[in-house]
């Protein structure tokens, strides 16, 4: 599955232009690709069935489904109604469970950004979100940072001060993950407030991208795209999105892999651009707090 696509929409003093696009491909081992996701501004996500269970496949298109179906795409979200939906989503995927005429286990990470507007003029923020093992990071032009946090059991582990990253990628138990839709009646998101400036770019992408490539590698591909693009002038050239994929492959491919990129551009913003600071949150959820990603 591709997707490439541009978007502009104005509401409360801005303008936000986006560009964005999505790769999936079931990878060299999986007959099923069991990844699915959406590009639709204001919200991006990425959710990776669980492998090796019964409706994996089904269980990301519910999610994705009930973002489809509940997110205005015309303005900015807002953070009640991403919270909102991600329950939801989970209530889609146990409802596969609950409809099934035979006993399965139905589950699906879930990882996304939002553009959200908390309530004033210029107070626009970024809420990055995720259950499971799937990973946004942000690009600032040099640097890839993961803003989520793995919900897995090596991340528990790294936590505690017992696992190297390094170590992580070879452990045993690398791919079970501790949270998940359709695990429990009540979902537990890990939710990130970022504040909102004048040009971001955010990377989505489920675990078949992460257990073949190495941050380092992430970042090298970006950085070398768009001289490949030149190099490729005389054929259709590949978007970054499915580079990345294509290479993930190449390593081993030995998950699904899906990646969505997204570029926002803010203009308009009383005062001026967008600014690096976070505004008054009032009329904010009392579970959101004001976090960063870890270091």
């Amino acid at each position: 599955m591709s997707i490439e696509g541009r978007r502009d929409f104005a509401a409360h003093g801005i303008t936000a232009s986006f560009r964005f696009e999505g790769y999936s491909d079931r990878g060299s081992v999986r007959r099923v690709n069991e990844d699915s996701f959406i590009a639709s501004p204001p919200v991006f996500v990425v959710a990776d069935g669980m492998g090796g269970h019964a409706y994996g496949d089904r269980a990301s298109q519910a999610a994705i489904a009930a973002f489809a179906d509940s997110i205005d795409m015309t303005a900015p979200a807002s953070a009640r109604e991403v919270l909102a939906t991600i329950a939801r989503a989970n209530d889609a995927v146990l409802a596969l469970t609950d409809n099934a005429q035979v006993a399965v286990i139905s589950g699906t990470t879930l990882t996304g950004v939002a553009l959200v507007d908390i309530g004033s003029s210029d107070n626009y923020h970024w809420m990055a979100f995720n259950v499971g093992d799937s990973r946004t990071y942000s690009w600032d032009g040099r640097t890839l940072t993961q803003v989520t946090v793995d919900h897995s059991a090596v991340q528990e582990l790294i936590d505690l001060g017992e696992l190297s990253r390094a170590d992580a990628e070879h452990h045993p138990h690398r791919n079970v993950v501790t949270r998940a839709l359709g695990a429990d009646t009540v979902v537990d998101p890990d939710i990130w407030i970022l504040p909102a400036r004048a040009r971001q770019t955010f990377l989505l992408c489920s675990d078949g991208l992460t257990k073949e490539l190495s941050d380092d590698e992430i970042a090298r591909i970006i950085v070398f795209h768009d001289a490949e693009q030149l190099r490729e002038s005389d054929n259709l050239p590949l978007t970054l999105a499915e580079r990345l994929v294509r290479a993930a492959v190449a390593a081993g491919g030995s998950d699904n892999i899906t990646v969505v990129l997204i570029e926002c551009e803010l203009t308009g913003v009383v005062g001026g651009d967008i600014g690096d600071d976070t505004h008054e949150r009032g009329n904010l959820p009392g579970v959101l707090e004001d976090t960063r990603p870890r270091g």
